[in-house]
């Protein structure tokens, strides 16, 4: 192994790991459809802000700009992520390097990123997630190289990365105090006396000052947020299922991330940088009497894969046995690959967790957030049904005579994410909704007279449906593995009042 650093193979190895890993979630993009988030997140493209109702802006500014080169289609929404992947090999090689790691212990860790359920999921879909595990990976990897060379460089980039870190996901917050509470209590305490500490602190607080103001100036929509989602769906989460998902998400790869943990806590080489153990455990132990989300705390473990990987270099001594554990960690993977990434089209997922569940009893990978089992994993039923959708809207759309006096109203983000989006090789017009972020750009008026309405949602509203006096079934979701399944379209025409004054009472209702 040591050879390979000799002959520059690393590095070669490394870029061909990232290679493989864009390739990966590129070619597996097309097995099902754009995913529900990722429609709301694209169609925060069209309205570039400071801010959105649950996510900060810095996924809109990402989404204006693939969209605006790239267009609107599944390449197009899955490229950006794509290349991320590649990045996060890069990366989590150079913190294996920082860490102490080999050439092998940095291939290990590549090998590691590219194989983890979390990873393979994280990097296929457009959301702030996999930008989330960058930045918290980056961070880590700036306060180690801080430690390790006593550079007052890496304090400013390590600030100015936290102000952009929260301008995409405001959870690595979490990273941010659990660094407050544990540094004061090691040698590395003097960093808050550094002028160029607090230098980086108040460039990351000016990089972020736009979103912070724009949430005050919208009365604190991210409150609102975290409120609704403590009670719609973190009330569900089991705290002893959590701590079993923090092996689970990993894959095999938790071979690294305990062996990362035990290493950062016995290895007395690697004492000096032991709080950053630290703090990931309390991140998890946090998160889980919070009743966060299995994946909340997906922003570690590249951490400690790295650490993980130092740790098995060290403990193996012979070259065979480092290579065997490679080999090894990969054919276990092989089997649960459907879990982390759609290898297989619809019909092929139905079948594998069917198999699971019939083999090993393995119902909870498909237990949505409602805790309800159903035939495919939440995230891939999210996959499926959008395509239909904007194919129904738009026979509805051309059924309207005069498409000047016509509207399309969902009554969800997805829905609307669809015909926003997919919409677009249609030609159907942006969709108009109360729902999410959607909300922010709703028109208080219609400039026109609005005598046709296509009205998308689970079930007819009484309100649509006493304002038309004709109504027309055109089409519904016909794919029952769908989330959306049974969604429907309906032609709305003819309103019996005056629309604005319909339109007008409705705002007023949602003050």
């Amino acid at each position: 192994m040591k050879d390979f650093v000799k002959r520059n193979y690393v590095n070669i190895i490394i870029a061909v790991l990232a290679l493989f890993n864009i390739t990966v979630h590129l070619i597996t993009s097309y097995n099902l459809e754009y995913h529900r988030d990722e429609l709301l997140y694209f169609s925060l493209g069209l309205h570039p802000r400071f801010g959105y109702a649950t996510v900060p802006p810095m996924i809109g500014w990402i989404a204006w700009l693939m969209q605006n080169v790239f267009g609107y289609s599944i390449f197009a929404v899955r490229l950006f992520p794509a290349l991320l992947s590649g990045v996060m090999i890069f990366l989590v090689s150079a913190l294996t390097k920082e860490l102490g790691g080999s050439g092998y212990a940095r291939i290990l860790a590549g090998a590691g990123i590219l194989i983890s359920i979390f990873s393979l999921r994280a990097f296929l879909l457009f959301q702030p997630v996999h930008i989330d595990i960058i930045l918290w990976t980056l961070s880590i990897y700036l306060i180690i190289k801080y430690i390790n060379s006593d550079s007052d460089k890496y304090l400013i980039l390590f600030g100015l990365t936290a102000g952009l870190a929260f301008l995409n996901k405001y959870l690595i917050g979490l990273l941010f105090l659990s660094f407050l509470f544990v540094v004061p209590f090691t040698q590395h305490r003097h960093i808050f006396t550094r002028k160029k500490f607090w230098l980086g602190i108040t460039a990351g607080t000016l990089v972020f000052l736009p979103n912070l103001i724009w949430q005050f100036a919208n009365r604190l929509p991210v409150i609102n947020h975290f409120s609704e989602l403590a009670r719609t769906q973190l009330v569900n989460v089991d705290r002893v299922s959590f701590l079993i998902e923090q092996l689970l998400l990993p894959g095999t790869t938790s071979i690294l991330t305990v062996a990362g943990f035990i290493y950062l806590f016995v290895n007395k080489s690697i004492r000096r940088l032991r709080f950053l153990g630290v703090s990931a455990l309390l991140i998890i132990i946090t998160l889980m009497l919070l009743q966060g989300k299995s994946y909340y705390t997906m922003g570690v473990f590249p951490f400690l894969i790295a650490a993980g990987a130092v740790s098995w270099d060290k403990l193996l001594e012979r070259a065979w046995l480092k290579l065997l554990l490679v080999v090894i960690m990969i054919i276990l993977t092989l089997p649960m690959l459907p879990i982390g990434i759609p290898v297989y089209k619809t019909n092929g997922l139905i079948s594998y967790f069917s198999k699971l569940e019939e083999k090993y009893g393995m119902t909870f990978i498909r237990r949505f957030e409602d805790g309800s089992i159903h035939s495919l994993p939440q995230d891939y039923a999210d996959m499926l049904g959008w395509e239909e959708l904007a194919e129904i809207a738009s026979k509805a759309w051309q059924m309207i005579p005069d498409k000047e006096s016509g509207m399309i109203y969902c009554e969800n983000y997805g829905q609307a994410g669809a015909i926003t989006v997919i919409g677009k090789k249609y030609g159907l017009p942006e969709a108009i909704s109360f729902h999410e972020s959607f909300r922010y750009w709703i028109p208080d008026r219609f400039d026109r007279e609005i005598r046709h309405g296509i009205y998308i949602n689970d079930e007819m509203g009484e309100d649509v449906r006493s304002l038309f006096r004709s109504i027309t079934v055109v089409g519904s979701i016909s794919n029952q593995h769908a989330r959306e399944f049974g969604t429907t379209v309906w032609l709305c025409e003819d309103p019996v009042v005056d629309f604005n004054e319909f339109w007008s009472e409705r705002l007023k209702q949602l003050e």
